[in-house]
């Protein structure tokens, strides 16, 4: 397996959803993957608002901070500024081929359907979809306009995936992490990347093998 298959890039951008992208870099990093993370400013906000958490501006500070939060081994996490055009996020011929933006606001959503590269989260996304490689977009929002669908119609069209943060009961959650891992269980489902986040629709105790229609 190639160093670009052993690797994804992650973006946090500013829709409410913070711990949705905290457990995902978690278990991406507990997976082995190198992690190429970027942060936006707005994301900054919500990660004060929703964990209290006040990431370093700096990459370099950022990264520290957070491998050393979920056990990161050295070199594992990569952190970009926004227009930090050299990084191998930028350009086809070193980026990851997959690539998930979690949470995704529907202003990055409008960006990356219009072909926006403003900034290094955009210019990513754009590289992912050029290269015929797999993007996933976790938007949080309620409830969608014509806009927003249209966006996630136009992207869905070009292969990306829309996997909107909306959480299931059927594996009869207790706590908020249960529903956060629902969304994340899903994401790394559609990664091929293996773990043991939730039951399985038709794996759980309350599966019933006899004919419920007798």
């Amino acid at each position: 397996m190639s160093k670009r298959e052993q690797a994804i890039t992650l973006a946090f951008t500013g829709a409410s959803g913070a711990p949705y992208g905290l457990r995902l870099l978690e278990c991406l990093l507990q997976s082995g993957l190198q992690v190429h993370l970027m942060v936006s400013s707005a994301a900054r906000v919500v990660l004060a608002e929703e964990e209290g958490m006040k990431l370093p501006a700096a990459p370099q500070a950022c990264a520290e901070a957070l491998s050393q939060r979920y056990g990161a081994k050295p070199g594992q996490l990569q952190v970009y500024g926004k227009e930090q055009w050299f990084s191998p996020v930028a350009s086809g011929s070193g980026a990851p081929r997959r690539m998930v933006i979690c949470p995704c606001s529907t202003s990055t959503l409008a960006s990356v359907a219009t072909g926006m590269s403003n900034t290094l989260i955009e210019r990513a996304a754009d590289v992912v979809l050029k290269e015929r490689g797999q993007l996933v977009l976790v938007p949080r929002e309620t409830p969608y306009n014509a806009i927003h669908l249209e966006h996630m119609l136009k992207l869905t069209q070009l292969g990306s995936t829309i996997l909107p943060a909306s959480p299931g009961f059927y594996h009869r959650p207790q706590s908020i992490e249960d529903l956060v891992d629902f969304i994340v269980a899903r994401i790394l489902d559609h990664l091929n990347i293996e773990h043991r986040l939730m039951t399985r629709w038709g794996y759980g105790p309350s599966n019933k093998t006899e004919d419920t229609q007798g």
